[in-house]
């Protein structure tokens, strides 16, 4: 079990630790599958017709879904720009107290405690049984399948309340629970903003 817990608290580790990198522009990035998850968007007045690919601003607010989620998007949860410096990254000291807090809007740290439903990119980080117990549900397939550093914003930490989902990783995926918004560290080094208490999940097959 501390095997599987150092495994997945190293997992996140990692991510947290390249979200302060920028790529080289020189350096080729490989074509990523999917398109980023953003919530739905609903509107009592018809819209005109076109091609144009419609998504929410960061402001906008959440939607009331039914089953007691509010429906929430990574264009929310990421539609802002945070900075993880190495002294935010690392342990603090009481001489410097640095916290990520303070970087989240206040429209998404009203959020905190809410019971959600999310979509998005799962990748594994404990498998109990053949079922995953604990993972990332990320903004788009870009860690999963081609290596690429998201920021700290673009992925929610799920640890599933009762029991494990099945693994899949080619699709999105909706997740209910309730959301945490707030830094999470171990070991005093900072490993996440968003932790999720997942329910449940709803694949597109069911």
């Amino acid at each position: 079990m501390k095997y599987r817990v150092t495994v997945a608290v190293f997992a996140v580790a990692l991510i947290v630790g390249g979200c302060r990198k920028k790529p080289k522009a020189t350096e080729p990035v490989g074509e990523i599958r999917g398109q980023p998850i953003v919530a739905a968007l609903t509107t009592n007045t018809p819209a005109p017709a076109t091609n144009a690919t419609v998504s929410l601003s960061p402001a906008a607010p959440v939607q009331q879904p039914e089953g007691g989620y509010l429906n929430v998007g990574f264009d929310k949860l990421s539609g802002y720009q945070i900075e993880v410096s190495d002294d935010l990254l690392g342990p603090q000291t009481n001489k410097v107290a640095l916290s990520a807090d303070a970087q989240i809007p206040e429209t998404v740290k009203e959020l905190n405690n809410k019971k959600i439903s999310l979509r998005g990119f799962m990748l594994p980080l404990k498998v109990e049984g053949g079922l995953v117990t604990e993972l990332l549900i990320m903004k788009d397939q870009s860690m999963c399948c081609y290596g690429t550093t998201p920021r700290i914003n673009e992925w929610v930490s799920v640890k599933m309340t009762k029991g494990g989902v099945k693994p899949l990783m080619d699709e999105p995926v909706t997740f209910m629970g309730t959301l945490k918004v707030g830094e999470t560290r171990e070991n005093g080094y900072l490993v996440g903003i968003y932790r999720l208490e997942g329910e449940r999940m709803e694949a597109p097959e069911e």
